[in-house]
């Protein structure tokens, strides 16, 4: 718990998709921080003891359940709620799947695949990979945001211009992120929660990892956003740097095929060094590996690059 948190949203207040009919769970005034109890990207369907098995019987409709909403007193078409990240409370525990039909390659990996991690969450040092992998813990929300002003029940899944499953590495403690508001109170909701995460999230899953959040809730009046913006505390990628980068590209017309093609000679690259399955390498690249466009403007080609630290094997 928190003892300098002024609410405490419990597990049980979340909801699986956005609405702004969705009643709240508390009204909470600006400046207000809150205590949330966050759940993985499964809603608890895979555990510690899941097995291959349970990636194939998943319920989709249970996927991605976000604590909240809430209401911020105040709030009100074309403001912005500025959400100060203050902390994050892990669990230990973790998993990365290759879900069938889900992922930047899901034409290339068809069948289902699993990884279970356990971490310290004390000490948030690396968490093991295999026999010789570690892979550096960075903790934040993959899903976060407000109820968009649309009347209905919309999707969890894609990222809203009112925030949502953002999946950005980078919102993790110390970042201050602004969402537009577009209905009265904004009804924010967050969960989603990550324990690791490459910017790309090839796979379609990062260390999904089950943990509570500390946030201050505050508004900008007439802030007029188009689009959430956020501002980080400092450096974003000290926990990969320390050894460097080994990196594939994609060259092309479509970005997308770029991308494509810069993951899949990664996964080739790794799992003939190391010895390790494809769909192995898949799955770790996505917890860490970084997707960049590094050149947009000498046409008719583009340049993705996608970087994966050497300190995860060496």
């Amino acid at each position: 718990m928190c003892s300098n948190c002024d609410y405490t949203i419990h597990g049980r207040h979340f909801h699986y998709g956005w609405n702004r009919d969705n009643p709240p769970a508390e009204r909470v005034a600006p400046s207000s921080t809150v205590f949330f109890e966050c759940h993985d990207s499964s809603g608890g369907q895979l555990t510690a003891g899941s097995t291959l098995a349970d990636v194939s019987s998943l319920d989709f409709g249970k996927i991605n359940p976000v604590t909240g909403p809430i209401f911020v007193e105040g709030a009100k078409p074309g403001d912005a709620l500025k959400v100060t990240i203050e902390e994050f409370k892990p669990s230990g525990f973790g998993w990365t799947a290759n879900i069938p039909g889900f992922g930047l390659l899901a034409d290339q990996f068809k069948e289902p695949a699993l990884q279970l991690w356990t971490y310290d969450p004390a000490t948030m040092q690396p968490a093991a990979f295999g026999s010789h992998g570690k892979v550096p813990l960075k903790p934040f929300a993959g899903t976060i945001g407000c109820a968009p002003a649309e009347p209905g029940q919309h999707s969890i899944v894609p990222p809203r211009r009112v925030g949502g499953n953002l999946d950005i590495r980078d919102l993790s403690a110390g970042t201050v992120l602004y969402l537009p508001v577009e209905v009265a109170g904004g009804l924010f909701s967050v969960g989603d929660t990550h324990a690791a995460q490459g910017d790309g999230e090839v796979c379609g899953t990062a260390i999904e990892s089950p943990m509570n959040v500390v946030l201050k809730l505050d508004l900008v009046k007439d802030a007029r956003l188009k689009t959430p913006r956020f501002t980080t505390p400092g450096p974003v990628t000290r926990h990969l740097d320390a050894k460097g980068y080994e990196v594939t590209t994609g060259i092309g017309a479509d970005l997308m095929e770029g991308a494509r093609a810069a993951v899949a000679d990664m996964i080739e690259l790794l799992a003939a060094r190391y010895n390790i399955a494809p769909v192995d390498a898949y799955m770790l690249v996505s917890t860490c590996g970084d997707l960049r466009i590094s050149e947009i403007v000498d046409m008719p080609n583009w340049v993705v690059s996608f970087y994966f630290p050497r300190c995860v094997f060496e």
